[in-house]
């Protein structure tokens, strides 16, 4: 396909790590279908401009600063307040669970950081079009995930549990810990299941919510219960 000027795509950015930001600007710019509109280090700067400076994409990272809204959080604000940008996530949060769960809350495309430029640059023009955008690698990884069928006895909730649990980002005993977690287990009920300490199953824990891309209890319950409407 052949780009003009007639098809440039208004792209602004939000990161809150410089180096990235301005590093994806300046490769960007460089397209001459693309044009940056803005580069934010938080969501509220991104909305902010976004009143007087429309963006016809949003390339955001899945999860910024510890006081800042990120995530599902962040995907369904910007819907709500800019409903004709579309949302690509570009973040190393790159995993099944998170991209599902991204991907429901409305984002149009998913890119990991790990990924080439060239990818994320196929992504901006299939989203901008209308597209959704996936690499076949995750797409597959998803399709896996989501048609899994309930073993002889199994409920519901344990099946989502090894859903989760089987990311390959985590180990072992994370993955102990998050199913149990699911299960509604504490993190002191956990520790004496498997007699480590309190101290050890919670850095496992904050490990397995890190490598998932989520920061709290009722974060991971989402992942759990939203997948189940896809």
């Amino acid at each position: 396909m052949t780009w003009s000027s007639a098809s440039t795509v208004r792209i602004a950015l939000l990161d809150d790590h410089a180096v990235v930001r301005y590093g994806l600007a300046g490769r960007l710019s460089e397209e001459p279908d693309f044009q940056i509109v803005g580069t934010f280090a938080t969501s509220k700067e991104m909305m902010v401009a976004l009143r007087t400076a429309p963006a016809d994409l949003l390339v955001i990272d899945y999860s910024l600063g510890a006081n800042d809204i990120d995530g599902l959080n962040l995907i369904r604000a910007l819907r709500v307040r800019f409903p004709d940008s579309k949302i690509l996530v570009s973040s190393s949060h790159y995993n099944p669970a998170t991209v599902a769960l991204a991907m429901k809350a409305g984002a149009r495309g998913f890119v990991g950081k790990s990924q080439e430029l060239s990818e994320l640059i196929q992504a901006i023009r299939t989203v901008s079009l209308g597209r959704v955008h996936l690499n076949n690698n995750m797409a597959a990884e998803l399709s896996s995930m989501l048609s899994a069928e309930p073993g002889t006895g199994a409920r519901e909730g344990e099946v989502m549990s090894d859903s989760l649990s089987e990311n390959s980002e985590l180990s072992p005993r994370e993955r102990e810990v998050l199913r149990c977690c699911l299960d509604g287990m504490t993190v002191t009920q956990i520790a004496e299941k498997f007699a480590r300490s309190v101290k050890t199953i919670s850095g496992q824990k904050q490990s397995a919510f890190r490598k998932l891309g989520v920061r709290n209890d009722s974060e991971l319950f989402k992942i759990q219960h939203q997948l189940e409407d896809l």
